[in-house]
Formats: C-alpha cells, structure tokens, sequence
C-alpha cells in the first residue's frame, strides 16, 4: 500500500504547506526561488510516482486516488496564493487573469464532482491527451509565474507564464466541456 510510487504522491501533498510558506510573502524574492525549486521537485515526483508505479507493476487504487488529489491541491494552492498575495504586481494573478485563473480552479472541481458521481455508477471517465496537455500548460505557467517572482528584473518571465495560464484555460475549457458530454450520457 505504501509502496514508492505513494510514498512520492504523498509527499507532494505533504509539501504543499512549505510551498505556501514560501509564497506567503511576494517581496520575498528568495522565498520564490525555493518556492520554483520545490515546485519542480513537486512536478518530478509528479512524474516518477506514475512512472515507477507502472514500470513495477504496482499501481495501486491508493495511488489512482491520490495523485489527482495531490495535482488539484497543488494547483490550487498555488494560484490561490498568485491571486492573493500582493506586492508591486510581481509574480502575482492579478486583473483580468484572475478569470484564467478562476476557470482553472472551477473546472478541476467540476471535473472532480463528474468523476465522483461516475464512479458510483461504477463509469470511468479517463484523463484524455488533451487533459494531459493542459495540466502540462498549468504547470509551466505556474512554475514561470512562481519564477517571476524571484527574478522580477526579466519581465518576459511572468508574460510566459500569463500567456500560458491563458493557454491552460482555454484547453481547461475544452476538456471540461468535453468531460462533461461524456458525463451527460451517464445521467438519467
């Protein structure tokens, strides 16, 4: 049951604290840069945990459960402290992203209650390709924005990671639609 593939999911979930410590105070151009490093090991632990889990054949109903939870609630985190944290508009969803924003977070709970209706009827809804780049897109654009934030000098940074956040919404908006759809035929 805790096999390394859970252990490695978990321990994103567990470093999600530290990574909103780190953001805590947007000033804190030091705090950023550990913030983007833990960040990254985030995303490589990301990867290892499904790698590994199927390179050993021990993909557990554990994991299939954790993992999205983990991505979702370090999404969530972090946007959730772009958006509130404010300080010389650095590193910060502000403005208008802030609906880039908002259609990221409301699309991964609408997408989380589908499934869980779903799975009572005992229906998978599996991730498409499509969900897969835009979880890509999200995360570069968070991690850009996060970078942004301990190097506020190179502006181009925090354009990459709006441009790509926009990006991330408009596939958000696809797949959830697409999602959706494949839901509807499911429900009486």
């Amino acid at each position: 049951m805790l096999s390394i593939p859970n252990l490695l999911t978990l321990s994103r979930i567990v470093a999600v604290p530290a990574l909103v410590a780190l953001l805590w105070w947007p000033s804190w151009q030091a705090g950023f840069g550990l913030a983007f490093a833990l960040y990254c090991l985030m995303g490589l632990t990301d990867y290892f945990d499904g790698y590994l889990a199927r390179a050993q054949g021990t993909v557990s109903k554990l994991g299939v459960f954790l993992d999205p939870i983990a991505d979702k609630i370090m999404v969530a985190a972090v946007i959730l402290m772009l958006v509130g944290t404010r300080h010389n508009d650095i590193a910060v969803i502000t403005g208008v992203h802030i609906i880039a924003a908002l259609i990221i977070l409301l699309r991964e709970i609408a997408v989380s209650g589908l499934r869980e209706f779903l799975a009572g009827l005992q229906v998978s809804l599996p991730v498409s390709r499509l969900a897969k780049w835009k979880t890509a897109l999200q995360l570069i654009s968070l991690g850009a924005l996060i970078l942004a934030g301990a190097l506020p000098a190179l502006v181009w940074i925090k354009q990459v990671g709006l441009v790509a956040l926009w990006g991330a919404a408009a596939l958000t908006l696809v797949t959830g639609w697409d999602y959706l759809r494949a839901g509807i035929r499911h429900m009486d």
